[in-house]
């Protein structure tokens, strides 16, 4: 029975990897749609994004059955809730991606990015890919040191967020009204993707050391001291 529910934990992870490889494909293909204007790249993405959903679920199925049947307790117990939790942030990465697509299609034949904006969202999708790409390696093989490289790497993006605000919130920005509407979210899609990348790399510390670091994510800084 043991060798059966290591099998089946051994089976989450696996699941969760898959879903994180499905996620980089999705943020890559949508940064390169949104960076060339390319709508069948976006479609591709949009449509993808149904397969993310139904593994996560398939996987949330999967770790509400463990359980049900197996009752895990203490470091067991943690694994397979943080697998639920782990699940959630992927498949939001995911919708994330779709939303950078759908950005994409609304605008075409116009490019979605603003002008005097294509190298800092060029860097911000660089920066998003290779977080999804580490976070793959991360959930697969337990190396801590990646969770460092991408809390760096979500620093960067924290910066350039902030740059994407002062940019159209300054006295020079031309942009018109769906410029500035575009920009602020493409930012916010990229900022956000990243964050949920740190989430996930701090539940898997947590798992392999103990220590737990409250999420401080969700609160934004605007320039000027502002939050939201």
């Amino acid at each position: 029975m043991r060798e059966v529910f290591h099998h089946s934990l051994e089976d989450v992870q696996g699941r969760l990897v898959e879903i994180a490889e499905l996620v980089t494909i999705a943020i890559d293909k949508a940064t390169q749609a949104f960076g060339t204007s390319d709508v069948s790249l976006a479609e591709e993405v949009i449509e993808a994004d149904a397969i993310i959903d139904e593994k996560a679920i398939a996987l949330d199925e999967l770790a509400i059955e463990i359980l049900a049947r197996q009752q895990p307790v203490a470091r067991d117990l943690r694994i397979v809730v943080s697998a639920l939790r782990i699940s959630a942030s992927l498949e939001r990465m995911g919708d994330i991606a779709e939303h950078i697509a759908q950005l994409t299609r609304m605008r075409f034949p116009e490019r979605a990015i603003p002008k005097g904006l294509k190298g800092t969202f060029t860097r911000m999708g660089g920066l998003d890919v290779e977080v999804s790409r580490q976070l793959t390696e991360l959930l697969r093989t337990q190396d801590l040191e990646i969770a460092d490289r991408i809390r760096n790497a979500d620093d960067e993006i924290d910066e350039l967020h902030v740059s994407v605000f002062e940019k159209v919130l300054s006295d020079s920005w031309q942009g018109e009204a769906a410029a500035t509407v575009d920009a602020t979210l493409a930012s916010r899609y990229h900022e956000r993707f990243a964050d949920h990348a740190v989430s996930i790399s701090k539940k898997v510390i947590y798992l392999a050391t103990g220590d737990w670091t409250p999420d401080t994510d969700d609160t934004f800084v605007v320039p000027g001291g502002a939050q939201a």
